[in-house]
């Protein structure tokens, strides 16, 4: 149905409050990114008015430590932007502390608990490759 897919993976050591802290915050990436993947607003049968949505399903996966470092770096290898979500930013408390933090690490070394990206499909799952479906 889609030409492209959006996943997320998050490293599967996580507090069950962290993954969802995690996804919410990458999944904000890639809609300011891509602002198209997001649909029309919907009504109910009231005529309240909500939010859109994203057209496309989210992907969630999850790895071990190794896999989403792999994926981190074939990603920029690949030259995908994707949303990134480093061990680190768990301490801090607002987006500049956050940007601080992120910058003191590359992929070589960066312990990476959730990435998230929007790609041609067949690029995101080589990507991916490695990750499986969240439980």
């Amino acid at each position: 149905m889609f030409d492209t897919k959006f996943a997320i993976v998050l490293r599967e050591d996580l507090a069950v409050w962290q993954k969802l802290n995690v996804t919410a915050f990458l999944t904000s990436g890639i809609v300011a990114e891509k602002p198209g993947i997001i649909g029309e607003a919907y009504r109910d049968a009231d005529g309240n008015v909500y939010n859109p949505l994203s057209i496309q399903p989210v992907i969630v996966l999850s790895a071990d430590e190794k896999t989403i470092g792999a994926i981190h770096r074939r990603a920029v290898e690949r030259e995908v932007k994707t949303s990134l979500y480093v061990e680190e930013m768990f301490s801090t408390g607002h987006d500049t502390a956050n940007r601080e933090v992120f910058a003191r690490f590359g992929p070589g070394n960066a312990k990476v608990v959730g990435i998230a990206l929007h790609a041609d499909k067949k690029i995101a799952d080589k990507i991916t490759k490695g990750a499986k479906m969240h439980p």
